[in-house]
């Protein structure tokens, strides 16, 4: 599967934005599906996940209450909606999708085979 992802931008301090990827071919509702970000000069790292139902979401402790991830599979999309961003959220954002994820691993970034090219959030305050 191929990702596109979009949606960041610059924000205020306490601002809000949506993310979305959206996958090419049939299967998409076969995949989990995956947010990660990476600041510069840190790892990569997990904010939220979602199983190919949907019915089961994961997140970071510290995006926890602020975000959600859904998705829409008739859309082949997965989406990331931030609330209330704070400076400590910029960085590149990348959706992340996989068939086979093992539920213990679901937050880290080597269970994901397929990457999408990141989009840059910034948050001001």
């Amino acid at each position: 599967v191929q990702l596109q992802a979009s949606g960041g931008g610059l924000v205020q301090d306490g601002g809000s934005l949506r993310l979305s990827c959206a996958a090419s071919g049939r299967t998409f509702s076969s995949y989990n599906m995956g947010w990660f970000r990476q600041a510069p000069g840190k790892e990569r790292e997990f904010v939220a996940a979602i199983r190919r139902s949907g019915g089961y979401t994961y997140y970071a402790d510290s995006v926890k209450g602020r975000f959600t991830i859904s998705r829409d599979n008739a859309k082949n999309t997965v989406y990331l909606q931030m609330n209330r961003l704070k400076p400590e959220d910029t960085a590149v954002y990348y959706c992340a999708a996989d068939r086979n994820v093992i539920l213990a691993n679901i937050r880290s970034a080597s269970e994901y085979d397929c990457w999408g090219q990141g989009t840059q959030v910034t948050v001001s305050s």
